[in-house]
């Protein structure tokens, strides 16, 4: 099969339409309407539906897309092969972890941490876990790096680190100048995370629900500076990671409120699509890079869930 009616298609569905995969591509929209054409006949079916000004998939077009991605990739990395050019490896993350620590991963990995001829050229993208569970579905990343929610993994996965958790507020809030906080003094107060499957709401489900039944819950703006900020000027107190509030922690922009009952860490989880060809290696030297750059390692780890227990 033409891979260029597979780039046409993926174009459409990436981008709505005829007219903006045309735009995209550098072809006229005539050229990427016939490419289309041509795509379906040799399938036998339709895998688009023109609507007014764009155009959706087909129930055809949807079991094809991953399969279509998966192919040019492919073909790209079989380009590079042949050139001797460094793989690519397309990382994802979750905000809350590209906040602070994989960019020093990531700067280790670049500068040859991970051993000799297994750097890459990396592509990163940050976001939700919603929105990374999607791209890494659809075959768009070769890895995932977020924090543990609890759900089993499919596929290649593995721990690679470790972070304490924090109740975090604004020096000016009310809880700030009490010396450790009960489940019910929270309750008073307004609980924010920054949206549906974020990091804070996550760890809200998985670790402080018993602490926060019936507490006030608000979504902020799906931004984690955004969730930072508002909290800072009091707007109420959020549950994150520490490595997601250190510089705030550090500057006294947040404190960190002691819990009567503490919140035990949470785990780093990559996940890895398996055959990545020549990105394998650096695919596991990145994560051995990762696992050294443990935030919270195994000695303070113990040190951690010994606290919680006593």
């Amino acid at each position: 099969m033409d891979l260029r009616y597979l780039r046409a298609f993926v174009a459409v569905a990436d981008h709505g339409g005829i007219s903006a995969a045309a735009q995209q591509l550098g072809y006229a929209q005539s050229s990427v309407s016939a490419q289309l054409k041509r795509l379906e006949a040799e399938l036998g079916a339709a895998v688009l539906l023109r609507v007014g000004t764009g155009a959706i998939l087909t129930e055809a077009g949807r079991r094809l897309l991953p399969h279509a991605r998966e192919a040019l990739e492919l073909d790209e990395r079989m380009r590079r092969a042949v050139l001797g050019e460094r793989p690519r490896l397309r990382i994802g993350a979750q905000e809350s972890l590209a906040h602070a620590w994989l960019p020093d991963v990531l700067a280790a990995f670049e500068y040859g941490a991970g051993g000799p001829d297994t750097t890459a050229e990396v592509d990163l993208s940050v976001g939700s876990r919603t929105k990374l569970d999607a791209l890494f579905t659809a075959g768009e990343l070769d890895v995932a790096f977020q924090y543990d929610a609890g759900v089993r993994v499919l596929g290649p996965s593995a721990v690679v680190g470790h972070d304490r958790t924090v109740l975090a507020a604004g020096s000016s809030h009310p809880l700030a100048r009490v010396g450790t906080v009960t489940a019910e003094q929270l309750l008073r107060y307004e609980f924010l995370v920054a949206e549906p499957g974020c990091t804070s709401e996550m760890l809200v489900d998985r670790f402080g629900r018993d602490l926060l039944v019936g507490a006030q819950v608000a979504m902020v703006t799906g931004s984690l500076a955004a969730l930072l900020r508002l909290t800072g000027h009091g707007r109420g107190v959020t549950l994150l990671p520490e490595m997601a509030v250190a510089r705030e922690l550090e500057s006294g922009e947040l404190v960190e409120l002691p819990l009567a009952e503490q919140v035990r860490p949470v785990s780093i989880v990559a996940k890895w699509h398996p055959r990545l060809g020549l990105a394998d290696g650096p695919l596991r030297a990145l994560l051995e890079v990762a696992r050294r750059a443990d935030p919270l390692p195994e000695p303070a780890l113990r040190g951690s869930e010994a606290s919680q227990v006593s």
